[in-house]
């Protein structure tokens, strides 16, 4: 699988996950058949909370590729609200399409 985060920060399982898409749609020649969200919660704050690295998982059938979506002090429900906002705005399309970018280098 291609990355570009650091190897040490995704070690392990995440701490939490969210599917965002199952199935099969097909992307300039790509076919994506899963689009996943994972936290890593990476350390705590007393008065920030929790410092999360949240990562997007594309799987296609020319290979996957885990990217860096956002990282920082996010509260409590960070997971759910990163997956609204995704689900709501154009956010999939930017993935997919940086997924696809990451594939082809």
């Amino acid at each position: 699988m291609k990355t570009d985060i650091e190897p040490e920060r995704i070690k392990g399982l995440p701490t939490k996950s969210a599917v965002l898409l199952s199935g099969v749609i097909q992307n300039q020649g790509f076919v994506i058949r899963k689009i996943e969200l994972r936290q890593y919660i990476e350390r705590k704050d007393v008065k920030l909370g929790d410092y999360s690295l949240f990562t997007v998982v594309v799987d296609t059938d020319k290979g996957a590729v885990e990217m860096k979506y956002d990282e920082g002090f996010r509260g409590a429900d960070a997971l759910d609200l990163t997956v609204k906002m995704l689900m709501r705005h154009v956010g999939l399309s930017a993935l997919i399409n940086r997924a696809l970018i990451a594939l082809l280098e």
